[in-house]
């Protein structure tokens, strides 16, 4: 839990210091200046900006749970970077700020004493208010971030208690401290922590649809590191780094990081500002209050008795008003979503809770009330089309679930693992237009397309076989000329294979794996098959050198031919694979990352737009059926890519990457990035559902 707490406790320690400072500033400055009895006002400024600052948080909370799933994207990812902004801005502030703070706030106070109570109300309100309001979204965010409130809201209040712990102790003058050290350490801190936060907000606009490049990753490690395992999980805590990451993402952390800290590290370095020292209360002997100095409560000396209004109203009407504002917002909120009743899962209680609902796009707050986790569909009765569903919903917890409802029938379809599916009673709904449904997929539909995949894979296979034989005579021979054309022709039917990866286990990476990993990269024994290979032929290695690799080759790919028919294919992959092939090929292709020489990297993708249009040919029946436009869009990107790397082949080969026109790689990548997107709805449209 300490790396979701840890970038909260910092921003609670942080920001509740320097609300505390402020705070024992004026206070100090009351008390020094005999007017103990306008305390109470500070308190009711104070109050009041803790009530907007926990109203602020609930709003946000509550209106966000009751968007549609691109709308809590896009919500989320522009708070992100309003939080971002606020937070760069309360460093510099502090920072500049510090050496004038006590005397401004002195100022201020001077002239609230003779404006009357409400001008030091709203003085010491706007004082703490823009730091709780800072620390509601910064925290609202952090929960976002980590998909959860516990740890956050744990770091956040330890932060808390122990800057006023802090305040305290500098208030009495039993605490000496360094602010400027303080405020320079923290100021670093929350820069880091703020990149983070300025990448995910990033990625959330990306996956609302609002900003572009989704699909445009700048490295997908994920196949190399646990991002569950404890190291990923803290450097994910705290400082917002994923394995998988967005090109956009990281120019934006890299920007952002190098131009702020660079900023404020100037500025330390130039300011050397000291912080604003707390004053203390003057104290007498015995700590008795000073001769002629009235206790905390009572009139002022010199000063009339004010009678008529009671003392509760103001600081009650201080406190009231924004905790009712914040319930009228999420009241009408919720008043705009008539289906965000919670409705019961489980194998007893499926769709308890679930009236008719209004027809438009409503969101529900699924709760598994049964002992099993359990999968929870929207459908149509009739057709078993779904509407909505969530997936590993575990005991005991909630989610929202957001769907489009029109007229027609709908019921809830519980599916416990391990245990019996219930569907829930039948409502019907009037009134509403007609909303399309996703027909469920089962592993019988997908039974077809796989034999034909296998059936290509097989005899794909079978002629890969004798073409890395062919490369193995070629270095026997010494012919190394030969053995580079005969290597590409190999290669590129290899990569025609792509969606039959994920069953090749081991032997894809002995076959086709990159040198990444490795001690010694291309030069590492570890590093075989056709990468190792081709870094040999074009880099003036001897067919004596290579001859050995070629063999291993041969023979792994062999193993291959052998191991495959038997080897167990998962229908749900098919799908998948739609995407994944040229999501590879935008990560790894096209940026060049395997090039070990040869400037293929072009042909490569062809074989790769080759082997997607392979499987999409035999899930056309499927799609056609469901989503007939999602191939006709798919259809036109598809010669879109391929007439830009057609065009990259002249009577001399393959244009290698780097020797491409700046203009016709953006047009490539540009393309490619559109085709992903509009291959993206083809694993959600056949993925196989309980709920038929």
């Amino acid at each position: 839990m300490w790396d979701e707490a840890f970038p909260s406790f910092l921003i609670g320690l942080r920001e509740g210091l320097e609300a505390g400072l402020i705070v024992s500033i004026l206070v100090a400055t009351l008390v020094r200046a005999g007017q103990k009895g306008r305390l109470p006002q500070v308190w009711t400024g104070v109050a009041a900006a803790v009530a907007l600052s926990l109203s602020f948080g609930a709003v946000l909370t509550f209106t966000a749970a009751n968007l549609s799933g691109h709308a809590q994207e896009a919500f989320g990812g522009v708070l992100s970077l309003i939080a971002v902004g606020f937070v760069t801005a309360m460093v510099f502030w502090m920072r500049r700020s510090a050496r004038t703070l006590s005397a401004d706030l002195k100022e201020k106070v001077q002239a609230s004493l003779a404006m009357g109570a409400g001008a030091l109300v709203f003085t010491s309100f706007l004082a703490v208010a823009r730091e709780g309001l800072e620390t509601s979204l910064f925290l609202w965010t952090n929960a976002r971030t980590a998909g959860e409130s516990t740890g956050p809201l744990i770091g956040a209040a330890v932060g808390l208690l122990l800057s006023v712990g802090l305040c305290w102790g500098l208030y009495r003058r039993a605490l000496k401290m360094n602010l400027t050290k303080f405020f320079t350490i923290t100021g670093a801190g929350l820069i880091v922590v703020a990149a983070g936060v300025l990448g995910y907000g990033l990625r959330d606009l990306q996956e609302s649809g609002l900003v572009g490049g989704g699909n445009t990753y700048a490295f997908d490690l994920s196949g190399h590191l646990d991002a569950s395992s404890w190291y990923a999980t803290l450097v994910q805590g705290t400082l917002n780094l994923t394995v998988t990451m967005t090109v956009l993402q990281v120019v934006g952390y890299i920007a952002y990081l190098s131009i702020v800290m660079t900023l404020f590290i100037e500025g330390v370095r130039g300011g050397k500002a000291a912080p604003a020292a707390v004053p203390a209360a003057p104290k007498t002997d015995a700590g008795k209050p000073e001769a002629g100095k009235p206790e905390v409560g009572e009139p002022e000396v010199g000063q009339p008795v004010r009678t008529g209004r009671p003392r509760w109203v103001l600081p009650t009407a201080a406190i009231a008003v924004p905790v009712v504002v914040a319930g009228t917002v999420i009241a009408v909120s919720d008043g705009k979503q008539d289906g965000s009743a919670t409705v019961s899962v489980s194998a007893k209680e499926c769709g308890k809770g679930f009236g008719t609902p209004q027809p438009g796009q409503q969101v529900f707050q699924m709760h598994n009330t049964g002992d099993k986790t359990s999968e929870v569909y929207l459908v149509n009765p009739g057709s078993g089309a779904v509407y909505g569903e969530i997936e590993g919903l575990a005991p005991g917890t909630t989610r929202a679930l957001t769907a489009t409802i029109g007229s027609g029938d709908y019921a809830w379809r519980c599916v416990p693992t391990g245990g019996t599916t219930v569907t829930s009673a039948t409502v019907h709904v009037t009134g509403g237009a007609e909303v399309k449904a996703v027909k469920p997929v089962s592993e019988d539909d997908l039974k077809a397309p796989l034999d034909g995949y296998k059936d290509y894979v097989n005899k794909g296979l079978a002629t890969l076989m004798t073409q890395t034989q062919k490369i193995q005579g070629d270095m026997r021979a010494g012919d190394l000329a030969t053995a580079k054309a005969d290597w590409l022709t190999a290669h590129l039917q290899y990569a025609s294979l792509g969606a039959a990866y994920g069953t090749f286990a081991d032997l894809d990476k002995k076959i086709d794996g990159r040198p990444d990993g490795y001690a010694d990269r291309s030069q590492d024994p570890g590093f075989t098959g056709f990468l190792r290979l081709e870094y040999g032929l074009w880099h003036g290695q001897s067919a004596a050198d290579l001859t050995p690799v070629a063999d291993e080759l041969a023979q792994n790919v062999a193993k291959l031919v052998h191991d495959f028919p038997s080897q167990d294919f998962d229908p749900g992959d098919l799908p998948l694979r739609a995407h994944e092939i040229l999501e590879n090929t935008l990560q790894f292709e096209l940026t060049g990352d395997t090039d070990m020489g040869s400037g293929t990297n072009l042909a490569t993708t062809q074989a790769n737009l080759a082997g997607t249009q392979e499987l999409l040919t035999l899930l056309q029946p499927l799609l056609d059926g469901r989503d007939p436009q999602v191939l006709v869009r798919v259809n036109a990107g598809m010669k879109r890519v391929g007439d830009l790397v057609a065009a990259a082949r002249t009577a001399d080969g393959w244009t290698p990457l780097d020797k491409l026109p700046a203009d016709a790689r953006r047009q490539l990548d540009g393309a490619t990035g559109q085709l992903l997107e509009d291959l993206s709805p083809i694993p959600a449209l056949l993925e196989i559902r309980k709920a038929a």
